[in-house]
């Protein structure tokens, strides 16, 4: 009994994240039947899509025995830098690389409070979030910038721009259903990041300082330019998805991203991460991404309010933190 015990906890432990996800697309497709359209189903990745990215950086911060509340305040100004671009007459493909650069150097300046500057992650994010948005603020004004399609001169420019949001290829089986370019970019990302940390040195490292950095400093990991590489990568991420949503929306606003870093993390807790780092994989991430996709997305078909929507978020919260304590 003993040993049946122990095999139950280990495929809960395992597995614990999608049975969830599968309970819950199940009771709200028997709910709603609004749920279940495959329309709504495609909606609800291209919804995934921004937590999704944000949370495969986070995953890495995390892993590495850090966190970042930047993510948010990142994802805006990225989205703000291009948007202001666009408007200023630079072509779409050049806006795109300088804001992902930007995001980039947004996240390496994190890693660097927190490897250089010796912060404590919690706190080295904490001032960065609120910097990051206090420059979005700044840049525009604290007005939103629309239009922007619109302020693109070249076709190929505007194609490109509305393609990485609003893009579709349509399905081989069924050419009505329209697979969303945000869904597919997840997709691909999810997929190199799961060869990274499983088949690559780097991915390792991430692991080992996450788990010992004294010992993995002792057998010649440069735990510094592992954690600053984290960061960067969580705002590259941050940057990627600011630009999905920009695309998706037609305008950029100071505002954007407010949250985003607690979904982030409650999809990361969710997906069976160890919170102090060293302990969880991509695939889970995937699952609480998802979870937490279906559950906004539900809770909207029913009609729930946000105010109730929060609370039950942070009660799944709640309980994913309290599993990997128990675990």
């Amino acid at each position: 009994m003993n040993q049946k015990s122990k095999k139950l906890n280990a495929i809960v432990g395992e597995y614990g994240a999608f049975i969830a996800l599968a309970a819950l697309v199940i009771i709200l497709s028997l709910i709603s039947a609004e749920f279940r359209q495959p329309s709504n189903l495609l909606n609800l990745l291209r919804q995934a899509s921004f937590n999704g990215l944000i949370a495969v950086g986070m995953t890495c911060v995390i892993l590495s025995d850090g966190i970042d509340l930047s993510v948010g305040s990142t994802f805006a100004l990225s989205a703000v830098v291009c948007a202001e671009l666009l408007m200023a007459g630079f072509p779409a493909f050049a806006a795109i690389i300088i804001a992902l650069i930007v995001g980039t150097l947004l996240g390496a300046i994190s890693g660097l409070l927190v490897t250089k500057g010796r912060l404590q992650p919690f706190i080295a994010t904490l001032i960065t979030m609120t910097a990051y948005r206090g420059l979005a603020m700044i840049i525009t004004d604290g007005k939103p910038i629309s239009r922007l399609a619109a302020n693109i001169s070249s076709e190929s420019g505007a194609f490109l721009f509305k393609l990485i949001g609003k893009g579709n290829i349509a399905s081989s089986f069924n050419p009505d259903l329209k697979i969303p370019i945000p869904a597919i970019i997840l997709v691909l990302v999810f997929a190199i990041f799961y060869f990274i940390l499983n088949r690559t040195c780097f991915g390792r490292r991430i692991y080992a300082t996450g788990s010992n950095e004294k010992c993995a400093t002792l057998v010649g990991v440069n735990t510094t330019r592992v954690r600053i590489m984290v960061y960067s990568i969580s705002g590259f991420l941050a940057a990627l998805a600011g630009l999905i949503m920009i695309s998706r929306v037609d305008s950029a606003q100071p505002t954007l991203g407010d949250g985003y870093e607690l979904d982030a993390i409650a999809a990361v807790a969710l997906g069976g991460t160890s919170m102090s780092g060293g302990r969880g994989k991509i695939i889970g991430t995937v699952a609480g991404v998802l979870i937490i996709a279906v559950l906004n997305n539900g809770l909207n078909i029913l009609e729930v309010t946000s105010y109730y929507q929060d609370v039950i978020k942070a009660i799944v919260i709640l309980v994913a933190v309290l599993s990997d304590s128990k675990r």
